[in-house]
């Protein structure tokens, strides 16, 4: 299916393919954090994560929300459409973690009274830096229209996956998603939905089940991942 490598980043290769709508995403093992300066592995990660997001792409498909993914062919690739990606990480925050307790103040953990949406900036060189919509327009990464619609998109995918995730013992604490808009001009989400893009705490314990087990180095990564795997996709 793949005909040549088209782009390789930090968690995933993509491949061209006879469809020229088309793209073949194949998920790495490697693991970075903190723009790049923590370089690791995590053993089955690509699979895993190539199998969670395939699972809630269908979930989000199912309930109207669209997004690139076409099929999962082989294990650790998704087939999906090619997107032109929007040059904004849209984060959706159901309680403070992160740098978003550092930035505030509040506990680690608080429950927040309704979902927090940030715009960071896609870009490496400047560390993804946070935005809000004037930065947005000045730079024009997005009209008012689109950062609108971002931000009503990403409030649809947390009130679909926020539900589902806790009847599986898991809080869907927060997570990053990105965008990109088709020939056709439709917004969809793309990239990934796994503990890399994820908080995921056990509802039970509080303990936490994503890469900030390799970011603070917790240890156990490899068994988290697949402990959340196991939740959602064996059930």
């Amino acid at each position: 299916m793949s005909v040549k490598l088209l782009y390789e980043g930090k968690a995933k290769k993509v491949f061209a393919t006879q469809n020229p709508n088309q793209v073949l995403v194949e998920f790495k093992d490697d693991a970075t954090a903190f723009n790049g300066q923590k370089r690791g592995q995590i053993a089955g990660k690509g699979l895993i994560n190539a199998s969670l997001s395939a699972h809630l792409f269908r979930l989000l498909g199912q309930h109207g929300i669209p997004t690139h993914f076409v099929d999962d062919p082989k294990p650790r690739h998704l087939l999906v459409e090619r997107l032109s990606i929007v040059p904004l990480e849209v984060v959706v925050r159901n309680r403070v973690a992160g740098s978003l307790q550092k930035r505030t103040g509040l506990e680690d953990g608080t429950i927040l009274d309704f979902p927090v949406v940030e715009m960071y900036y896609k870009s490496d060189d400047l560390g993804d830096p946070l935005l809000n919509d004037d930065h947005i327009r000045v730079l024009n990464l997005a009209g008012v229209e689109l950062t609108a619609r971002l931000k009503d998109e990403a409030l649809g995918v947390n009130a679909v996956l926020s539900p589902y995730l806790e009847g599986r013992g898991l809080i869907l604490v927060d997570f990053k998603l990105e965008f990109g808009i088709t020939d056709e001009g439709v917004l969809k989400l793309g990239d990934e939905i796994s503990p890399d893009t994820c908080r995921l705490w056990d509802k039970e314990t509080g303990k936490k089940l994503d890469k900030d087990r390799f970011r603070q180095d917790l240890g156990t990564v490899e068994e988290a991942y697949q402990e959340v795997h196991d939740r959602i996709v064996s059930r």
